[in-house]
């Protein structure tokens, strides 16, 4: 989630353990539900996750890995559409319990903060696009 404020461009991120329960900052994102669209998976899960309420307004990408889930010995291959997102309000206090934390970061320091290099270029790809069309000063949100 990003949103322009008199003191820079700022970004939302959540925090989670990883399998070997270490703790990664990571964007919004989750599965979906049975007959969901990508894009009512990712403000459902921008939700869940931060408490905030987005509005998808473009397609930002797809990011695929691979990774092993250790209770089963499975290997999976896993893509994670990301979306630009309006900020339409919220609350961070109304998430739910999947994330241990949420906080609004300066980009530069979200930037260095990201567990994943993936997200990284997403979020700077996005950062750099809104700064080169002279962007007013809003509410954009990224997700899944």
């Amino acid at each position: 989630m990003f949103a322009d404020r008199p003191d820079g461009r700022w970004v939302v991120l959540i925090s989670r353990r990883n399998a070997a329960g270490q703790l990664q900052w990571t964007l919004p994102k989750g599965g979906l539900e049975d007959g969901e669209a990508l894009e009512d998976a990712a403000v459902r899960e921008v939700l869940e996750e931060t408490g905030l309420v987005a509005q998808v307004t473009d397609k930002l990408g797809v990011v695929d890995y691979w990774f092993v889930w250790k209770p089963d010995e499975v290997r999976y291959h896993k893509y994670v559409h990301y979306f630009l997102m309006a900020h339409r309000g919220g609350d961070t206090a109304a998430r739910d319990d999947e994330a241990e934390d949420v906080e609004w970061l300066p980009i530069a320091e979200a930037l260095e903060r990201l567990s994943h290099p993936n997200e990284r270029r997403l979020v700077e790809a996005v950062a750099d696009a809104t700064a080169r069309a002279g962007d007013s000063p809003g509410s954009h949100a990224v997700g899944q």
